[in-house]
């Protein structure tokens, strides 16, 4: 146990020295974090084998995923603040528009580029992995671009669009990823499962829904009992435990697999708290607070979780850039035809689709998924590449766009604590 919170002491402090030094390169702080990891990781300082100073193994850094879990929890549940009934009158319309629009874009745009590797090299990579790699590509990493936002205090139409975009591309991505799966153990199997490619992930985006729906609203009914501020906060990251720990349950019911969305619970309960709590804005500023240091060690950890290794394989550094510049291509394209269509501002329509790049657990999790088909350890290893590269980059190219569609004011001298003037 003393080697766990050393290990995790060593990966918060390092996490935020390291946001030091990035400030001075103008990198925002997540990015900062991400590189810790990366150092403390099994294939840097990891691999001195010193107990307690990184970790010497991925199966070591596996074992604090309850840790990651918790994190992606509540900046899930943060999501769902910024989903506001209003913003949504204003604005609903173009956020469903443009999280569909630009998700299925991406999907096609990697599929006729991954498909069409398959054609001239079928040795490199198959028809099912290339069909499941796009829907994968739909992902976008909410956690990244949650931190920019909060890091330099982001405001504007296109911030929040952009949340709002970022709520709704789980739900897409899911599905998109159920569907091509589906497709994708059909044609390796020769049989077509219509319970695996339409109903599962039906489900499981409605059960996660109405169960994130009903633990907001019983989340603000037990506050009620509260009048207390930290009694109130107590009551708020409990909750979170509870809904983190509902999302990981999985049961069959009628021979259908029933399993939920650990974000999409999270937001659910977030936005319904939000919408029917009057005293909700403070309330989440605290939780704000409390879960910065929680926030640093999940990209910490995050970074750590970088296979390195895969850098040596020429076969995945191969799919990997094509991965890479068709599902960019994808997602700007997709953004801004998208937003073209809902008549946004020109500026919303040239950045926000930069804003969409990163991406990490979600993409992961469909990768780990899609380790069952014949060559899933292809798939996984380019996803790995990918957020490997995302992660890293990701970041800084949101944090670009954002001050270039004059969202993001001018670093000053002023405290961290207020806006800069």
């Amino acid at each position: 146990m003393n080697v766990v919170l050393l290990c995790l002491s060593v990966c918060l402090v390092g996490g935020l020295l390291m946001s030091r030094l990035a400030k001075k390169l103008n990198l925002p702080a997540v990015t900062a974090y991400l590189v810790m990891g990366t150092l403390l990781g099994p294939f840097l300082i990891g691999r001195l084998g010193v107990s307690g100073i990184g970790f010497s193994s991925l199966e070591e850094v596996a074992g604090y995923t309850l840790l990651s879990n918790v994190a992606l929890g509540f900046i899930a549940f943060t999501i769902g603040k910024e989903v506001r009934l209003a913003e949504l009158k204003k604005m609903g319309r173009q956020a469903i528009v443009v999280g569909i629009l630009q998700a299925v874009i991406t999907t096609v745009v990697v599929d006729i580029a991954l498909v069409a590797l398959h054609l001239m090299r079928p040795d490199v990579i198959s028809l099912s992995s290339a069909i499941t790699l796009g829907s994968i590509a739909a992902a976008t990493a909410p956690a990244a671009t949650l931190m920019v936002v909060r890091q330099y205090k982001a405001d504007g139409p296109m911030t929040k669009l952009l949340l709002l975009v970022v709520a709704i591309d789980d739900a897409v991505g899911l599905a998109l990823f159920s569907a091509s799966f589906g497709v994708a153990t059909a044609l390796e199997s020769g049989r077509v499962n219509p319970t695996t490619v339409i109903v599962e992930p039906v489900v499981e985006i409605v059960l996660s829904l109405v169960l994130g729906a009903l633990a907001g609203w019983v989340l603000n009914w037990v506050e009620r009992f509260f009048h207390s501020r930290s009694k109130r906060l107590s009551i708020s990251i409990g909750f979170v435990f509870l809904t983190v720990s509902l999302s990981m349950l999985e049961f069959e019911v009628g021979g259908i697999h029933v399993g939920f969305s650990l974000l999409l619970v999270c937001m659910m309960t977030g936005t319904v708290f939000c919408n029917i709590c009057d005293f909700s804005e403070e309330l989440m500023g605290r939780v704000d607070s409390w879960t910065t240091p929680l926030f640093v060690l999940f990209f910490v950890l995050s970074g750590a979780e970088l296979d390195l290794s895969i850098l040596s394989n020429p076969a995945v550094l191969l799919i990997g850039l094509i991965y890479i510049i068709t599902r960019s291509l994808g997602k700007y394209v997709g953004a801004y035809g998208s937003c073209a269509l809902t008549h946004c501002s020109d500026s919303i329509k040239k950045h926000l689709g930069i804003t969409l790049l990163p991406q990490a657990g979600v993409a992961l999790g469909m990768a780990v998924t899609a380790q069952s088909l014949a060559d899933g350890a292809v798939v996984r290893s380019v996803v790995l590449f990918s957020v490997l590269v995302y992660e890293l980059v990701g970041p800084a190219l949101t944090k670009r766009s954002l001050m270039a569609a004059g969202e993001i004011r001018p670093e000053g001298r002023a405290s961290a604590r207020r806006k800069n003037a």
